[in-house]
């Protein structure tokens, strides 16, 4: 995003970007992830997450302003979350929310406040990828949270997630994505006019 138009294609410089602002994303969603050790904290993560995750993918829409670069986001998060024992299901849904939020950026020529915010809700709801397996593959998920921590913990867990709360926190997921969002402007606002986007 820049003053000067958008550009067309992804520069080396863009992938450096994508690389750094991957690994912040990263190192603060995985740090607030580590709340999941106490059971109420697991659901409670699509709201911790995409509030403080929006505060470094704010100050990354200062550096987009060519297509992919949230995509290959998206794919590092799907691809790092489904190879730390996740599930598979994130390697489907950080890029499909990467692409969806790139998408929207682009329909905003990458200046637009609103798309920004809008970009991050979406790009959040990846994180529902974590919580299918809880409810699709229920009984051997159990089973290895018994194993992995015991009796009390499994049951607990999965009485905080029962069958239908996926689209409860696929929404909770974009409604905290978009918190997180206006939480991350507000904080980056003089980076933002610097970027043009206004």
């Amino acid at each position: 995003m820049n003053t000067k138009g958008v550009k067309q294609g992804l520069k080396p410089k863009d992938l450096i970007n994508v690389g750094i602002f991957s690994a912040i994303y990263i190192i603060i969603v995985m740090a607030a992830a580590m709340l999941g050790y106490i059971p109420i904290f697991i659901p409670l993560l699509v709201v911790i997450c995409p509030i403080v995750g929006g505060i470094p993918y704010m100050l990354y829409m200062t550096k987009v302003h060519c297509f992919g670069m949230v995509t290959i986001m998206g794919i590092i998060m799907g691809v790092l979350m489904g190879l730390g024992g996740m599930g598979l299901y994130a390697l489907i849904t950080g890029p499909l929310f990467g692409l969806l939020a790139d998408l929207v950026l682009k329909s905003g020529g990458y200046h637009s406040p609103k798309k920004a915010v809008l970009s991050h809700g979406i790009f959040s709801m990846w994180l529902i990828g974590n919580y299918i397996p809880i409810v699709i593959n229920r009984a051997s998920y159990f089973d290895g949270l018994v194993q992995g921590y015991g009796q009390a913990y499994a049951e607990t867990l999965m009485g905080y997630i029962p069958d239908w709360s996926l689209v409860v926190l696929l929404a909770g997921a974009f409604v905290f994505g978009i918190v997180g969002a206006l939480l991350g402007k507000a904080i980056f606002h003089k980076h933002f006019e610097r970027a043009g986007i206004v």
